[in-house]
């Protein structure tokens, strides 16, 4: 079976659930192709992204960062899951530019009070106190996606009914197998083993 390369892209505040529907994506993706790869926004913060602060200019410098990785794993057929909060529009556009037409935009939609809640880690309260500075949805914007290719309203569903919201999406767009074409293709490869074809 023919697999390439993709990107889904979630954005969304800090809180809002991109990790957690991610990570249930990727997991997904793994039962139905080869090569995936889930790159974490955190994860280039400790890493490549080390040096760089929370202005704006670094902000697009990481994302930028995360979206030539993304774009040179999709090149080479890696199935690429995402997760940054990447606020602003501009850079999330020229993305998808340079990723191409493997580009699925996931937009995680969550009110702000929803993620001051869920903030176990006590960031939210921290920006509000003036501990932080340049928090996106404090006192940094966050620009929502005008077009995404799916929404996510994670203060109404659950993450598994937002992680299938994604799937059945890319299911419908052709970059992954849905699970009966795969038990239908190995049923066809154990028939074929039977006569002694394959």
């Amino acid at each position: 079976m023919d697999q390439k390369g993709f990107v889904v892209w979630f954005t969304g505040l800090s809180g809002s659930g991109k990790s957690t529907i991610a990570r249930r994506v990727a997991d997904e993706i793994r039962l139905r192709r080869d090569r995936v790869e889930l790159l974490s926004g955190s994860a280039f913060r400790r890493s490549l992204s080390s040096g760089l602060g929370f202005s704006e200019d670094d902000r697009v410098t990481n994302v930028r960062r995360i979206g030539y990785v993304a774009k040179l794993l999709a090149r080479n057929d890696v199935a690429v899951v995402t997760t940054t909060i990447s606020p602003y529009r501009s850079i999330r556009d020229e993305c998808r530019e340079v990723i191409g037409e493997g580009f699925v935009e996931v937009y995680v939609e969550c009110p702000l009070e929803v993620c001051e809640q869920r903030d176990t880690k006590g960031l939210y309260a921290k920006a509000r106190r003036g501990e932080i500075r340049d928090f996106t949805g404090i006192d940094d914007e966050y620009e929502p996606p005008l077009d995404p290719e799916v929404t996510c309203r994670t203060a109404f569903e659950s993450p598994e009914d937002s992680a299938a919201r994604v799937i059945a999406y890319l299911e419908r767009a052709g970059w992954i197998p849905t699970r009966e074409s795969l038990a239908d293709e190995a049923l066809v490869r154990e028939r074929l083993r039977g006569l002694g074809t394959a």
